[in-house]
C-alpha cells in the first residue's frame, strides 16, 4: 500500500505539469515507476513436474484473449481486418470442434468477464460490477485530453483512492473451477492476465486456486524502443495513460518482485504454457492461459507487422501483427498437444474477455455488429467462443444458440464428470448436452447484464437496454430480424418493453449492491471510433 501511495501522488503531481509539458511527462512516468517497482532481468520459471496419475479425466485449458472483436477471427467472416488476415489455428479450433455463433460475454468491460468465467455466476450477484479503478485516475485522464466531449466524469461518492486493484477484487468467498478442479486432483496453472484483484493475499491466483501463476503485471509487449517492435499510439485518453503507465514486466506467485518476460509477451507467455504441458503431461492439467493481445498498446513483432504490408494502414497492420502472434500461439499448443499424444482427451475453450474497443480507432474489428466494448451493444459483447475436445466434442459442429462466459465453469466440470456443489447457485449450464444433441432444448431463453445503471436483457429474440444515469434513454431491438441493432422499434413494441422492463427490474431486485462505489461514468460513442467522434453521435454513459 505504501508503493501505491508513493505511485498515486507522484502521478498526480505529474498530471498538473502534464497541462504545460505533456511530453516530459510521457518520458518520466516509466522511469518514476520503475523507481517505484523496480523490475529485474529474466528468470527461468520453475514449473513443477507433476507424478504420474492414471486418470481419464480430461485436460482443460481456456485461451482467453483480451479486447478481440467478432471480426478479428477469420472464421466468422472469411478474413479479418481488412479481409486479407487468416487466422487459420483458431480457425482450426472451430472446424476440430464447435464454432459457437452467438457466444456472449458476460460484460462489454474486463475485470466482470473474468470473474463471471471464473465462478459460473453473473459478477453482479456477488457485487463484483466495475473494474476496479482509482477514482484519481479519471481526474488524471481528464488532464491529459481537451475537452473532446468524451471524456470521462469523476463522481464525488468515493474517498480519493480508497478503491482499485490492489483493494478491490474477486471475493475469496466465491468458489473458482481452478479451486473445484484443485479439489479433484488437477494440477492448475494461470498464465497471463488476472484482473481480479491486486497482489494482495486473498485476491492473487494463487488464493483462488491455482498451484502457480505467471501474472502480468502493468505490461508491455516488448520495451517500446526495442529493435524487434513496432508501435501505433492513438490518439485517446486510455492510450495515453498506457503509454505513460505501462511496464514490461511481469511475476511469479503473487510476488511483488517484477521481473522482465524473455521476448515478445504472447509468445512468451505461450512458449512458459508449453513448459506446464510438458511437465504435467502424466497428470490432469487446468491451464488458463490470459493473453494480454489484443489489448492496447498497440505493439507487434516487426516479422508479423510485415506480413500484412499490404494493409496500407498502419494501426490496422500492427493491430493484425498482434492477432498473428496469438494465432500462433494457439498452433503452438495444439503441436504440443499431438506431440504428447494429449490432443484427444484435452479441452480447449477460445473466448474474448469483451467485445474491441473504440477508443484504438480501427473502425471494423466488432464488423457485422454494432458498437464496442463498454457497451452492451453487440459489438461489446458479441465474442468469439469456440471449444475443441476430440474425445468428446464432434468435429465440424456448428451451434447457433446464444451460450455465455457463465458457461464455462460447468461445461468444465460436465467435461471431468465433477459433481456441482448443491450449495452453488450457478448461471452457466453445462454446454456439452446441448452441443452434442442430448438436451433438445436452448441453453438461455433469457440473458442479462447489469453495471449500475446501464443494464440489458436478451430474452428470445428480444433485446432491451437502458440506462438511467446521466440521460434517460432505452433501447429495443428484435434480433431475429434485426441482428446487427440498426432500429430501435421501442416505440412500437410498447408491450415487449413493459415486459423486459420487468423482467430486468425482479433481475435487479434480486442482486446485492456493489461491493464498492463506482468513480467515474465514461461517455463512449455507439457509430464512431473515439478518433472520429462528432457531436451529435449516438453516445451511451458507461459507468465504472
Amino acid at each position: 500500500m505504501k508503493k501505491l501511495l508513493i505511485l498515486l501522488i507522484t502521478i498526480t503531481f505529474l498530471s498538473v505539469i502534464w497541462i504545460y509539458k505533456k511530453d516530459i511527462v510521457v518520458a518520466l512516468m516509466p522511469k518514476i515507476i520503475n523507481l517505484i517497482n523496480p523490475i529485474s532481468e529474466n528468470r527461468e520459471i520453475s514449473w513443477p513436474e507433476g507424478a504420474i496419475i492414471e486418470s481419464d479425466k480430461p485436460n482443460i485449458i481456456i485461451i482467453l484473449t483480451d479486447d478481440m472483436g467478432f471480426n478479428d477471427v477469420s472464421y466468422y467472416n472469411g478474413g479479418a481486418a481488412d479481409g486479407s488476415l487468416q487466422t487459420p489455428n483458431i480457425d482450426r479450433l472451430a472446424k476440430e470442434g464447435v464454432a459457437f455463433l452467438n457466444g456472449y460475454a458476460a460484460s462489454p468491460v474486463c475485470s466482470p468477464s473474468r470473474a463471471a468465467i471464473m465462478t459460473g455466476r453473473y459478477s453482479s450477484r456477488f457485487g463484483f460490477e466495475f473494474t476496479p479503478y482509482q477514482k484519481s485516475a479519471a481526474f488524471i485522464t481528464n488532464l491529459l485530453r481537451k475537452d473532446d466531449g468524451l471524456n470521462s466524469i469523476q463522481l464525488d461518492n468515493v474517498e480519493w483512492d480508497e478503491y482499485g486493484l490492489d483493494v478491490s477484487g474477486l471475493p475469496s468467498d466465491e468458489i473458482t473451477v481452478a479451486e473445484i478442479l484443485q479439489d479433484n486432483g488437477y494440477y492448475t496453472a494461470h498464465v497471463g492476465k488476472w484482473h481480479l484483484g491486486g497482489l494482495n493475499k486473498g485476491m492473487r491466483p494463487i488464493d483462488q486456486g491455482f498451484n502457480d501463476s505467471l501474472q502480468l503485471t502493468n505490461a508491455l509487449y516488448l520495451p517500446k524502443n526495442h529493435p524487434d517492435v513496432v508501435n501505433a499510439k492513438i490518439d485517446s485518453t486510455i492510450e495515453d495513460m498506457v503509454w505513460a503507465s505501462a511496464q514490461y514486466s511481469v511475476t511469479f506467485n503473487g510476488s511483488e518482485d517484477f521481473f522482465e518476460p524473455d521476448g515478445y509477451i504472447t509468445d512468451y507467455y505461450t512458449n512458459e504454457t508449453i513448459k506446464i504441458i510438458e511437465n504435467n503431461k502424466d497428470r490432469p492439467f487446468f491451464i488458463y492461459l490470459n493473453h494480454f493481445a489484443p489489448h492496447n498498446p498497440l505493439q507487434s513483432l516487426k516479422s508479423d507487422y510485415e506480413k500484412n504490408s499490404h494493409m496500407n494502414n498502419h494501426v490496422l497492420q500492427v493491430y493484425s501483427g498482434m492477432i498473428e502472434a496469438i494465432d500462433r500461439s494457439v498452433a503452438k499448443i495444439l503441436d504440443t498437444l499431438e506431440k504428447l499424444n494429449l490432443s484427444e482427451n484435452t479441452l480447449i475453450i477460445f473466448t474474448s474477455d469483451n467485445g474491441g474497443a473504440g477508443y484504438i480507432s480501427l473502425d471494423n474489428i466488432n464488423k457485422p455488429y454494432r458498437g464496442w466494448k463498454l457497451t452492451h451493444f453487440e459489438g461489446g459483447v458479441h465474442v468469439p467462443f469456440f471449444a475443441r475436445w476430440p474425445r468428446g466434442i464432434k468435429a465440424n459442429t456448428v451451434y447457433k444458440e446464444r451460450v455465455h462466459h457463465t458457461d464455462i465453469f460447468s461445461t468444465i466440470l460436465g467435461a471431468a464428470n465433477i459433481e456441482i456443489p448443491n450449495s452453488l447457485y450457478l448461471d452457466g449450464v453445462n454446454l456439452l448436452p446441448y452441443i452434442n444433441n442430448i438436451k433438445k432444448q436452448i441453453p438461455h431463453e433469457t440473458i442479462f447484464w447489469k453495471n449500475s445503471t446501464y443494464q440489458a436483457i436478451i430474452h428470445k429474440d428480444w433485446k432491451l437496454m437502458r440506462e438511467s444515469e446521466l440521460i434517460e434513454q432505452e433501447f429495443l431491438f428484435d434480433l431475429k430480424n434485426d441482428p446487427y441493432e440498426t432500429n430501435n422499434v421501442i416505440k412500437e413494441n410498447i408491450a415487449v418493453a413493459k415486459l423486459l422492463n420487468k423482467m430486468l427490474d425482479d433481475h435487479v431486485a434480486s442482486l446485492p449492491d456493489p461491493i464498492w462505489p463506482q468513480s467515474v461514468i465514461k461517455p463512449v460513442s455507439v457509430d464512431s471510433t473515439e478518433t472520429k467522434y462528432k457531436v451529435g453521435d449516438q453516445l451511451i454513459y458507461w459507468p465504472n
